[in-house]
C-alpha cells in the first residue's frame, strides 16, 4: 500500500511541476495576465514614404529586440496629417517618435508643448543649423529643393537660376509647382516667407500665379511633367529630380540661388522628435540613437530617394549636391513653424484658390 501511495504521489508532484513549467512559461511569453507581448515596442508616427523608411525600422527591430509599430499616411497630407494627428492624442499621445519628412510641422509641435527633450549619443556631430537647442528635434538626411528643367525645351543657356527668375513672362504657362500646403512645398512658402519677409514673398507668389504657374497634386507629379514635356520647369524636391534623371530622361537639375550674391538653395532635412509623455520613452530613445547616424544616412543616400546626408562621415554616399558643396539658404526653422498658419491662410486665399 506504501509504494502504491509513493507512486501516485510522485505522479502527482510531476504533474504539478508540468503545470508548473508551463505557466511560467505563458507568463514569460504573455507577461500582463495574457494582454499581449512582453516584447517591448515603440510605435513610430512616420512621414517618409514607407518603402524608404520601413526597411531601416526592420533593421533596427532585428539588432533591438524592439517590436517597431510605424504608422504612415497619404501621399498628399502625410505630414500636415500626421502632426494633427499628433495634437489630437497630445492628451494620450499613441505615439512615441514622430519621423517626419520635412520640418515645419516638427517646430509646430515644439511650439506648442508636444515634443520631450532628448539629446541623443551622436547629436553634436551633426550640423547646429539642423537641430534645436532645445533638443526638441534633430534633422538629418535632407532633400534640396530645386528645378527641374527639360533639356529639350529649355537651353542651357536659358535655364532659370533663381527662383525669381521663374516670375519672367518668357516661362508663362511652363511652370509646375506642387499645391504648396502639403509636404515640403508647403514647408519651401514657410521658410520664404520667414528668409524673405512677407511682402517680397507675397509678391513672389501673386507674381507666380500671374504666370500662370501650373499647380500639380504633388513634387513627384510636377518632375514626371517635365520628363514628359507637359511644362518645361517644375519646383521640385531632389529625390524626385534624380529618380527622373537616373532613369535617363530629358531632364537636368538646377540648384536656385547659388550664386556668389544668392542666398542659397534650401535644404529640408528630416526630423526626428521624441513625443512628450511616450508610452515607451526608453525604447524609443534607442530608436533616435539608431536612426541619428551616419550608417542610416548612408543607406538613406544610396537608396532610391537619394537623401542628402548631413553628418559629416556620410558625405562620401551623397549621390547630389549636400550643404558642405553649395550654398545652403540659412533659414529660421522656428520662426517659419511660427509663420506656419498665415503663411497657409494666404496661399489657401490668394495662390491656390481653394482648401
Amino acid at each position: 500500500m506504501r509504494n502504491r501511495v509513493s507512486l501516485e504521489t510522485d505522479n502527482f508532484r510531476r504533474r504539478v511541476g508540468l503545470i508548473g513549467r508551463l505557466l511560467g512559461l505563458f507568463v514569460a511569453v504573455w507577461g500582463g495576465g495574457g494582454c499581449g507581448p512582453s516584447q517591448p515596442e515603440v510605435v513610430v508616427y512616420c512621414a517618409l514614404d514607407a518603402e524608404f523608411a520601413q526597411p531601416i525600422l526592420d533593421e533596427f527591430q532585428r539588432q533591438s529586440g524592439i517590436r517597431v509599430l510605424a504608422k504612415f499616411d497619404v501621399e498628399s497630407t502625410k505630414t500636415v496629417g500626421l502632426a494633427n494627428a499628433l495634437i489630437a492624442e497630445a492628451n494620450r499621445p499613441r505615439a512615441d517618435i514622430f519621423w517626419n519628412n520635412e520640418i515645419i510641422h516638427t517646430t509646430r509641435l515644439a511650439r506648442l508643448g508636444l515634443l520631450a527633450p532628448y539629446e541623443p549619443v551622436r547629436a553634436d556631430e551633426y550640423p547646429a543649423e539642423f537641430r534645436a537647442a532645445d533638443h526638441t528635434w534633430h534633422g538629418f538626411a535632407a532633400r534640396a529643393r530645386v528645378l527641374l528643367v527639360n533639356t529639350q525645351l529649355v537651353a542651357e543657356n536659358e535655364r532659370p537660376r533663381r527662383l525669381d527668375d521663374l516670375t519672367a513672362a518668357q516661362w508663362r504657362g511652363t511652370i509646375g509647382i506642387a499645391k504648396p500646403l502639403f509636404g515640403t512645398t508647403a514647408t519651401h512658402a514657410a521658410c520664404l516667407f520667414a528668409k524673405w519677409g512677407e511682402a517680397r514673398t507675397q509678391k513672389f507668389f501673386r507674381q507666380l500665379k500671374q504666370n500662370e504657374v501650373q499647380i500639380l497634386a504633388g513634387n513627384k507629379p510636377v518632375a514626371q511633367a517635365v520628363s514628359a514635356g507637359r511644362i518645361a520647369i517644375g519646383l521640385t524636391d531632389t529625390d524626385d529630380a534624380i529618380a527622373e534623371v537616373e532613369a535617363g530622361h530629358p531632364v537636368a537639375i538646377v540648384y536656385p540661388d547659388r550664386g556668389p550674391s544668392d542666398e542659397g538653395t534650401l535644404f529640408i532635412p528630416n526630423t526626428l522628435a521624441v513625443i512628450r509623455d511616450a508610452p515607451h520613452r526608453a525604447a524609443a530613445e534607442q530608436l533616435v540613437d539608431f536612426l541619428l547616424s551616419p550608417e542610416v544616412e548612408r543607406k538613406l543616400a544610396v537608396g532610391p530617394s537619394a537623401q542628402i546626408p548631413l553628418h559629416p562621415a556620410a558625405q562620401d554616399a551623397a549621390r547630389i549636391a549636400t550643404p558642405a558643396t553649395i550654398k545652403p539658404l540659412t533659414v529660421d526653422f522656428k520662426l517659419a513653424g511660427e509663420l506656419w498658419e498665415s503663411t497657409a491662410r494666404f496661399l489657401r486665399e490668394e495662390f491656390t484658390g481653394g482648401p
